[in-house]
């Protein structure tokens, strides 16, 4: 019989990201910052946060200063009534590297994100260095059947339900035992795909402001 081959993980850097706070322009953004060098800015999609980084922005800042932030409307950011297009984003974006005194980034995008950090590269290209595109939105004008369902005014009424006592617990503890079975020959199929990230993003809906910001973002 053949020796089992085991997979090799490097151990996870000592460099573990800060949760800062910023005021820019009457509202309060939050951000995780870590490690030095040169910057890399790392934008999450619609309904996530900085938190989706987390497992990455360690190895990251072991040569970059890493800049993860919450975008306006989600995590730990103001979710007010403003401008949530592309665009605003992007000046947001702007707003905070001139806060922290960064004159150009690499700039990395995941779905929302990506749209974002395309914008950014068109309105601010003396500010980009590099530009990283993950599964991004705003090539195409489709939107995924999922966020659509997520937008339908019968999902509020679903949310409502997860701010009863015990709801979310159990929410995460059904995402966790899907998680297990994605990668066995009995899980069903490529749904259970990414299940924990979507319970994350479902932890955070349920405040009714977040909510409100994820439509507005959406529409």
């Amino acid at each position: 019989m053949g020796t089992a081959r085991t997979r090799k993980l490097r151990p996870v850097p000592d460099s573990e990201p800060r949760l800062v706070f910023r005021t820019i322009h009457g509202y309060r953004r939050a951000f995780r910052l870590a490690g030095s060098g040169p910057a890399l800015l790392l934008i999450h999609g619609i309904g996530d946060n900085s938190s989706t980084w987390q497992e990455v922005i360690p190895h990251l800042a072991e040569n970059y200063t890493v800049i993860a932030p919450d975008l306006l409307g989600h995590g730990r950011s103001d979710k007010p009534r403003a401008d949530y297009s592309v665009a605003a984003y992007a000046n947001g974006m702007r707003d905070l590297l001139s806060v922290l005194d960064i004159d150009k980034v690499t700039v990395i995008g995941h779905s929302l994100g990506g749209g974002v950090a395309m914008q950014f590269a068109y309105q601010f290209p003396h500010m980009v260095d590099r530009l990283i595109l993950v599964s991004s939105g705003g090539v195409t004008k489709d939107v995924h059947p999922v966020l659509r369902l997520v937008s339908m005014p019968v999902f509020a009424e679903v949310l409502k339900l997860l701010r009863l006592p015990g709801a979310l617990p159990a929410v995460k503890l059904t995402g966790n035992v899907l998680s297990r079975l994605h990668g066995t020959p009995l899980r069903p199929g490529a749904l259970l795909h990414d299940t924990s990230d979507l319970v994350r993003v479902l932890s955070e809906l349920p405040d009714p402001t977040a909510y409100e910001a994820y439509l507005r973002t959406l529409r």
